[in-house]
C-alpha cells in the first residue's frame, strides 16, 4: 500500500482548520464547509478564523452511523 500521501494526525490539537477536519473525514474542503454551514459539523470562530473542535469530528461520524444505519428487517 502506498502511504506516501498519508500525514500524521496530531492528537494534541484541540481545534482543527477546516482543511484538517476535511482530511480526517476524507472529504473535500468544499463538502466540509457545506457540513459546517448546514450545522451538521460543529465549528467555532476564533477571531476571523473558522475552526472545528477536534472532538466534533468523531461526534459527527457517530451521528452519521446512528442516523444512517439501515433498519433491521423483522424476521
Amino acid at each position: 500500500m502506498d502511504t506516501a500521501h498519508l500525514t500524521a494526525v496530531d492528537s494534541t490539537l484541540v481545534l482543527l482548520t477546516v482543511e484538517e477536519a476535511a482530511r480526517r473525514l476524507q472529504i473535500g474542503r468544499t463538502v466540509c464547509y457545506r457540513l459546517i454551514r448546514s450545522g451538521e459539523l460543529e465549528s467555532i470562530t476564533v477571531g476571523n478564523l473558522r475552526r472545528v473542535p477536534a472532538d466534533a469530528v468523531p461526534e459527527f461520524v457517530s451521528r452519521l452511523r446512528i442516523t444512517r444505519r439501515p433498519a433491521v428487517a423483522a424476521a
